[in-house]
């Protein structure tokens, strides 16, 4: 088990420092930016970039014969019109917003502890949100007419109809992704002018150069930086709750039972935050153990993270909670049919797994030592990952399968194309990982040069 040592005389709710004692703004700028910067990439690198390149070219197999053949290579049928496309799309959208509340909320809040691990969770929330997009896209009848969901001039008066969720998730979701998509580029600004600045490879000089924007590390540039910071913080902000509260209406406006439930909007948000976290902590302890990245990435970091998912989980939990007590409480035998069928029901092995990954698992992370476990909090948050896609399966698949005449009830079984689609997508989220870290700083360099004087502080202090 990795732990950090608590000095002599510090009292009981001692917290490390966010940067390991005995670095400097030299060191720092080297060890981040050679990653970039270094000669060519590790093998790790180019076996990890090749397995996640092949599942990227089963994807793109998978959506040509799609587009070829149609939906019904598919396990959707009547009355479960929705199927893993939906599920899959729901989980990629949850997954994108622990980014833009580490980096936007946090930010306001002014926690410092969110400087290491925020740059690459923005990114991870923008290639999330690029997995999901593919979903609505393909499910649609004619996908190649997708632009008639945008409200363009046209002579023909083809407006969308407004009333549609599927419109409702078009708007959202892209205002998220262009606002969190302009977030972590002004970001990285300063970062750029520092790679290019210490680019030995004049291609590579240019290429930053041009996506530095001209920054020359002024007060006015810094200044206009934290201007446009703010602001666009200010804007991500609302659109944590939004966006999966407007994902949640594609649900809550049915009036299939197990859908039509008012908790819908903060239950989603908050299980957005639950998978999300769990995916950053999934991608932050590979990357500090690849790239020895134990000083900027602490225990304290990752404790942090494991007490968010502590909390989110128990909102989610309170969320089940509910779910069951209005099907009884309600009185109406539809709900308390549909709550029946997801607990002993030929799906009743998702809904218990479900509640044993998202319910049960998470209950060690009250213990610190399992908080301070780096291998232990993988597991975890490997298992609330898989628990909160079931959970996305349950609440589409058992409330469609059987619907309020037992003359319409049927069965939905994925099938290869199913799997090959979202197996696809996860290698599309993998590989634009490895290109970021690749190409892109993955820490904040300029964020923790900032910190760095506390870091020196609290490290001489407590020596």
């Amino acid at each position: 088990m990795e732990t950090e040592p608590r000095p002599a005389g510090a009292p009981q709710n001692f917290e490390p420092p966010l940067v390991a004692p005995g670095y400097s703004f030299a060191t720092v700028t080297d060890k981040i930016g050679s990653i970039v910067l270094g000669r060519g990439a590790p093998m790790g690198w180019w076996i990890g970039f090749g397995i996640s390149f092949a599942l990227v070219m089963g994807l793109m197999l998978s959506i040509a014969y799609l587009l070829a053949r149609g939906v019904g290579i598919w396990g959707v049928n009547a009355p479960v019109g929705w199927g893993f496309a939906i599920i899959n799309f729901v989980w990629w959208i949850g997954i994108g917003h622990a980014g833009t509340l580490i980096s936007a909320i946090l930010l306001l809040l002014r926690q410092g502890w969110r400087t290491s691990i925020n740059r690459f969770a923005e990114a991870m929330t923008l290639f999330a949100v690029a997995c999901a997009g593919i979903f609505p896209l393909i499910h649609m009848g004619r996908p190649w007419l997708a632009y008639w969901l945008t409200p363009y001039p046209n002579t023909m008066g083809l407006w969308p109809n407004f009333r549609s969720p599927l419109v409702w998730d078009v708007f959202a979701v892209s205002t998220y992704a262009i606002v969190s998509a302009l977030f972590w580029f002004v970001g990285l600004i300063p970062d750029l002018a520092t790679l290019r600045d210490r680019a030995k490879n004049r291609s590579a000089r240019i290429a930053y150069g041009m996506l530095a924007m001209g920054w020359r590390g002024s007060a006015a540039h810094w200044h206009r930086y934290e201007v446009a910071s703010l602001l666009l913080a200010g804007l991500a902000t609302p659109l944590v709750v939004s966006v999966h509260t407007v994902v949640s209406f594609d649900f809550t406006i049915g009036i299939i039972p197990g859908w039509h439930a008012t908790i819908f909007p903060p239950y989603f948000v908050a299980g957005a935050i639950y998978a999300g976290f769990a995916m950053v902590l999934l991608i932050a302890i590979p990357l500090r153990a690849v790239y020895g990245l134990q000083d900027f990435i602490t225990l304290r970091h990752l404790r942090n993270m494991a007490k968010v998912l502590l909390a989110t989980s128990m909102i989610v939990c309170y969320g089940y909670l509910m779910e069951a007590f209005f099907a009884w409480y309600s009185g109406n035998p539809y709900e308390q049919s549909m709550i029946l069928n997801r607990m002993t029901g030929p799906y009743g092995w998702a809904y218990w797994s479900l509640l044993a990954c998202n319910l049960v698992t998470p209950q060690l992370l009250w213990f610190g030592r399992v908080r301070s476990c780096v291998p232990m909090l993988f597991v975890i948050s490997l298992i609330v990952s898989m628990g909160m896609w079931l959970e996305r399966f349950v609440i589409v698949v058992t409330s469609l399968s059987r619907d309020f005449l037992p003359s319409s009830w049927g069965m939905y079984y994925p099938t290869f194309w199913d799997w090959s689609t979202f197996l696809g997508t996860l290698g599309l989220f993998v590989m634009l990982l490895f290109l970021f870290i690749r190409f892109l700083p993955m820490i904040s360099i300029f964020e923790m040069r900032a910190i760095l004087p506390e870091a020196e502080v609290e490290g001489h202090v407590h020596s």
